[in-house]
């Protein structure tokens, strides 16, 4: 397996990790002529044992195994939405007979609910998806709820902090909303920070730090990145894009940017198959995982599906959650055909199992631009 380069500078950095390197791809090198398997490694030695190569993929003598997730917030019931990324997620890692993790995104706990968590627990297996590793299951390297994971979060932030790569911030959302021309940040986190704080002097930071708790910021580094998406290709983000980012929050609430990058890195995962909504988040988590010297995945973002006034599906569409279908009569066989279809995995509308999915999975027949389901999901559905 390939890996990408997502910055040019890297290529010294891989060289001297035992990786032959061209300008726009990194090739593996023989680990050991044994071929003996890495040993495996708790937390904390496997975080100091990772090259800080800055590299995408994980194929430098670490990882012996694919490993992918999904990773869903229980906020609501599951949509057929992330019903198709939870499907591709686990395609593209049983096809390669790698692991699948079940992890849940609860940091923000004031949004999350348990019984969300349960339902989607239920829905997955109901469709047919199953993991090696999640929260009812264990596993090695859980544990699998994210609010269960906080001090691996603060220990993080501590690195980012002491490599001087992230700084207090004083500034609310309602201030940052309010000036004037400020440009549009990443879809989920509202407009570009125009580093206002970036620039105070310790004594500024110091007064203003007796009136205020601060959040931090990671310092965005001014350098373009780039990066290659298995299923969106080649992907471009300008230097600074997006602006300085928040990754622990006033009120004490970690970034999910950090959290993400901290879980996949300690569960050892080496594909991230996911919504493309998050598309824009990637060259973020990209310059903390070189930040904190960590491997990066390969990134694969799924077509969100929407609604016909092309805005993601939700209620005002119609019944697009997983139990209002099955309660409705669908069978599961019903509802993965028809996300294979949409998708571009099977080109006749007919019922299947995910396991019959496997034989003729490829990433490269997904569709790469928004699916736009039109007219009711229901009887669609129930037409497969």
């Amino acid at each position: 397996m390939q890996l990408q380069c997502w910055r040019e500078t890297d290529l010294s950095q891989a060289a001297e990790a035992g990786l032959a390197c061209t300008a726009e791809q990194f090739v593996q090198a023989p680990r050991q002529a044994s071929g003996e398997a890495a040993p495996a490694l708790d937390d904390e030695a496997f975080l100091k044992k990772l090259p800080a190569t800055g590299i995408s993929n994980i194929q430098a003598g670490v990882y012996d195994m694919t490993r992918g997730r999904f990773a869903p917030t229980p906020s609501g019931p599951m949509h057929l939405g992330n019903a198709l990324s939870a499907l591709i997620a686990w395609l593209h890692i049983r096809k390669d007979g790698g692991q699948f993790i079940l992890r849940i995104e609860d940091i923000d706990m004031q949004r999350s609910k348990p019984e969300y968590a349960r339902q989607l627990l239920d829905d997955l297996r109901w469709l047919g998806i199953d993991w090696d590793e999640g929260p009812d299951v264990g596993g090695s390297y859980g544990p699998y709820v994210q609010s269960e994971r906080l001090a691996r979060y603060d220990s993080a932030l501590h690195e980012l902090e002491a490599a001087g790569r992230v700084y207090p911030c004083y500034c609310s959302r309602a201030e940052l909303t309010a000036i004037a021309g400020a440009p549009h940040g990443i879809a989920s986190e509202g407009p570009v920070y125009a580093g206002m704080c970036r620039r105070l002097t310790p004594a500024e930071r110091m007064a203003k730090s007796a009136a205020k708790t601060p959040s931090l910021r990671f310092a965005v580094p001014d350098a373009p990145l780039r990066f290659v998406d298995e299923i969106q290709g080649p992907q471009q983000a300008p230097a600074g894009s997006g602006g300085d980012f928040v990754v622990k929050r006033a009120d004490g609430m970690f970034g999910y940017q950090l959290a993400v990058v901290v879980d996949d890195a300690a569960m050892r995962v080496t594909h991230v198959v996911r919504g493309g909504d998050l598309l824009d988040s990637t060259p973020r988590q990209l310059w903390l995982y070189e930040a904190l010297g960590l491997p990066a995945p390969a990134f694969a973002h799924v077509p969100l599906l929407l609604g016909e006034d092309g805005r993601k599906l939700s209620k005002r569409h119609g019944a697009v959650a997983l139990r209002e279908l099955r309660e409705a009569g669908a069978a599961p066989e019903q509802v993965v055909g028809w996300l294979a279809h949409i998708c571009g995995l099977r080109d006749r509308l007919q019922p299947a199992k995910t396991t019959e999915l496997l034989a003729d999975f490829r990433l490269d027949r997904i569709a790469k631009q928004p699916i736009v389901a039109s007219g009711s999901l229901l009887a669609q559905i129930g037409r497969v």
